[in-house]
């Protein structure tokens, strides 16, 4: 598949330079701390096992992930380790112990089954122990981790390489109640002689709002992929924007007032208009919005008319002279900021990025050029 091919009907742009001008923004930032890239669902739509290749050949030598899958994915095409910050079952925990994976311990139940696939498979299980310390989502309990920690050090077939947990971000007071929490349980153990390795508490928004939390690892996502943490003033253009999210248009009509545009019902033209149909829906990822929003194309604003359909959307381009067939079209990105289309939508950011299509190519740029063409 060629430039020409990829971006025939929709397609998403990842700018390389961008998302290593992130990473690298994010290293000055962590000082000391080790950044681990998390490429989460399919690094949040962008492609997981792509940017872990380019994010390898920088530096990093540790991602983090949701599922085993995932897991296995970024291993093969960069060489380097990953953490699976949710479950492996117990029907995945040999394969993942066969594979090196580093698994989350989230409770002492858990971490016997493991070690118990770790014996079967003859080879230690890597482990970062997780506790929730407030979020109330996943890992042990606050008020016995300290003892189930030991516990779960103390199995003679896992090899404990971390310990973590994940602040709610909601406010300074209770996000503090939390790390006292972590460091409670990270006193305990080191009492006790354990080593446990990378102690690790903040992800995008934590590494730029607590530097004293940022311990000797964070857990970076959304910041690789120009997502700025809100209150963030981002001065300095540290956290850009590397996506641009693009569609065609299809056919340009006119449509008499009075009409409806697709399937919406409850907004008819209120005068005669120009209305371009464009090559993407809300199965490319679009949000399926009725009449909300607007679209770039020839450097002007053109709003989205009637409901958004699976394949194709609609566009007034009335007040845009020269719209015709094959024009390329921003979705999100260049003058469509995430806060933007949040706004329009009522959609997390992270949401936005992670919801677009397996069937969009994602094109990798470099220097204002293709590099790589990923079809899904």
């Amino acid at each position: 598949m060629n430039y020409e091919q990829a971006s025939a009907r929709c397609w998403v742009e990842i700018d390389l330079d961008v998302l290593e001008h992130n990473y690298d923004s994010a290293r000055r930032l962590s000082g000391e701390a080790r950044v681990i890239p998390v490429l989460k669902a399919n690094a949040y739509g962008l492609g997981a096992a792509a940017l872990s290749r380019r994010l390898a050949a920088k530096g990093a030598t540790l991602f983090a992930v949701a599922e085993l899958y995932e897991a296995l994915e970024v291993m093969a095409a960069s060489g380097r380790d990953a953490l699976v910050l949710g479950m492996v079952a117990p029907s995945q925990m040999e394969e993942a112990v066969e594979a090196g994976v580093v698994i989350t311990a989230y409770s002492v139940d858990m971490a016997r089954q493991l070690d118990a696939a770790a014996a079967r498979v003859g080879k230690p299980a890597r482990v970062h122990i997780k506790v929730d310390t407030g979020l109330h989502r996943l890992g042990l309990d606050a008020d016995t981790a300290a003892r189930e920690a030991l516990e779960i050090c103390r199995l003679p077939h896992l090899r404990v390489e971390g310990l973590f947990t994940h602040l709610a971000l909601r406010v300074r007071e209770a996000d503090e109640a939390q790390i006292r929490r972590l460091l409670d349980v990270a006193g305990t153990l080191r009492r006790a002689g354990v080593d446990f390795g990378l102690l690790h508490a903040c992800d995008s928004i934590g590494m730029v709002r607590y530097p004293e939390y940022r311990f000797n690892a964070v857990r970076t996502g959304a910041w690789l992929y120009g997502v700025v943490p809100s209150r963030y003033p981002n001065a300095n253009g540290e956290c850009l924007c590397p996506v641009r999210f693009m569609t065609r248009v299809v056919q340009v009509r006119r449509v008499a007032a009075g009409e409806y545009l697709g399937y919406d019902e409850d907004h008819p033209l209120e005068r005669d208009r120009v209305i371009a149909t464009l090559s993407a829906g809300y199965a490319d990822g679009y949000p399926r919005v009725n009449s909300v929003g607007e679209v770039a194309v020839r450097g002007r604003r053109a709003p989205v008319a009637g409901l958004v359909c699976m394949d194709q959307m609609t566009v007034d381009v009335t007040d845009i002279p020269g719209i015709a067939p094959g024009d390329a079209v921003t979705l999100l990105g260049g003058d469509i900021g995430y806060g933007e289309l949040m706004a329009w939508t009522g959609l997390n950011r992270n949401d936005l990025l992670s919801r677009i299509g397996m069937r969009v190519p994602r094109v990798y740029m470099r220097g204002g050029e293709p590099e790589e063409i990923v079809r899904l």
